[in-house]
């Protein structure tokens, strides 16, 4: 079995190792409140990971090795997680006086059942849920399989940076985790957030866009769309004849022509527009669901200038940008306001790094 889902109890770096870079979090927690102890990004070269799929293992090792040494972290321990769709997910349900030995050997008893793969080339993990709701005697069982190679690439790369996978998690599980620190975000921001609320957590990577739907329990809707960050610096380098670091840097820091807002930017939001309503009619009519309370973007192209205003006029729904960090204090070490910059791409490192207080 590999811990994809199994709680941990000590320190935990998160290392969210994304298409066009990594990102590593420290927390601690007191009677104060969870605090960031370090924190870090380190570009990856081109093509490195791949579809979210470790291509390149020396440099994503590497890499991590100048990431761990520039935050100063003791930590060796790491949670990692890999894409909703490498991974089967599947819910079960079995007797409730198993014992984990049992339910385990009854897995690998049924394997062929839950997984269209040979036992040999899968991780497989569970995790017991809760009562069925249709029958006390039985509970239901969260399987999640993935292809080990998948999980094998961040292994081996890690190694290369003396650090060891502590934890295999899942991407939608990470941000599921950081259900409450959203909560907790969305009541600083206004007084009449209600206790229970479904929150559509869009998270705009480099390459994918990902639509997690949390409701605080059970798990999450997860949708993924190939469309991301990159489609822009590829629309800038393309429209106005730059190299891609060049594209990149004016992206970010801007000094492009006047009519890049008309021309490039706003062509870019509507389509990304397009790409979230489409996911949220995915989920609803696969779901008893016909709409969210909120919608928190997340990612490094989520503060996109006006984005957010653009979606919550054509969505009629509140949005929100991404902020996991509002109800923790920061080490002074830490550089607080890139912390708080970066804090929208940060959402599934911070729920590995939340992996330290299962």
């Amino acid at each position: 079995m590999f811990s994809f889902l199994k709680k941990k109890q000590k320190s935990i770096l998160g290392l969210d190792i994304s298409s066009t870079s990594i990102k590593l979090l420290e927390l601690s927690q007191s009677d104060a409140g969870l605090r960031v102890e370090s924190y870090g990004v380190e570009p990856l070269p081109d093509n490195a990971v791949v579809e979210k799929n470790v291509a390149a293992i020396e440099e994503v090792g590497l890499a991590t090795k100048r990431l761990t040494e520039r935050a100063k972290t003791k930590v060796k321990a790491v949670a990692v997680a890999v894409a909703g769709s490498a991974v089967i997910t599947k819910t079960i349900e079995m007797p409730v006086d198993l014992s984990d030995a049992e339910i385990e050997d009854r897995l690998y008893e049924d394997a062929d059942q839950y997984i269209p793969y040979p036992l040999d080339e899968v991780a497989l993990d569970f995790q017991v849920q809760r009562t069925s709701q249709k029958n006390p005697e039985m509970v239901e069982v969260l399987i999640a399989a993935c292809r080990r190679e998948n999980i094998e690439a961040r292994v081996e790369a890690l190694e290369i940076a003396n650090l060891t996978a502590e934890v295999v998690d899942i991407e939608a599980h990470c941000v599921q985790r950081s259900f409450e620190l959203l909560n907790l975000q969305l009541r600083q921001d206004a007084d009449d957030v209600p206790a229970e609320q479904v929150l559509g957590v869009v998270d705009i990577g480099a390459t994918m866009t990902t639509l997690s739907v949390l409701t605080g329990s059970g798990v999450p809707y997860t949708r993924e769309q190939l469309f991301g960050g990159k489609q822009l610096t590829d629309e800038i380098q393309r429209h106005y004849g730059m190299t891609v670091a060049e594209a990149g840097y004016a992206k970010k820091f801007g000094g492009l022509p006047e009519g890049y807002e008309a021309e490039v930017l706003m062509p870019f939001k509507e389509a990304l527009v397009q790409q979230v309503m489409r996911s949220l009619q995915f989920f609803y009519s696969a779901t008893a669901y016909n709409d969210v309370d909120h919608i928190i973007l997340a990612g490094g192209t989520a503060s996109l200038e006006g984005l957010a205003e653009l979606l919550e006029s054509k969505l009629g729904t509140p949005c929100t940008i991404a902020n996991p960090f509002a109800a923790m204090s920061v080490n002074p070490d830490v550089d607080e306001r890139s912390l708080m910059n970066d804090a929208p791409a940060m959402m599934i490192a911070c729920g590995l790094a939340l992996r330290s207080f299962d």
